[in-house]
């Protein structure tokens, strides 16, 4: 279970970046490159994605 939850953490983080670095237009191809909104959805998906791997962590 802890392996699933790390690479579903990992997932999350990558997600999340991606989608703040499209809001920041820094990458570009898609309907979320410039819009802020995307950028603090991609930060609060980073966010969460560092709580779940810090709980897989913490698992035996």
């Amino acid at each position: 279970m802890k392996i699933i939850l790390s690479i579903v953490a990992i997932i999350l983080i990558i997600m999340g970046g991606v989608w703040a670095l499209q809001g920041l237009s820094l990458i570009g191809g898609s309907f979320m490159v410039g819009q802020t909104r995307w950028l603090y959805i991609g930060l609060a998906t980073i966010v969460a994605g560092a709580v779940l791997l810090a709980f897989a962590a913490s698992q035996k």
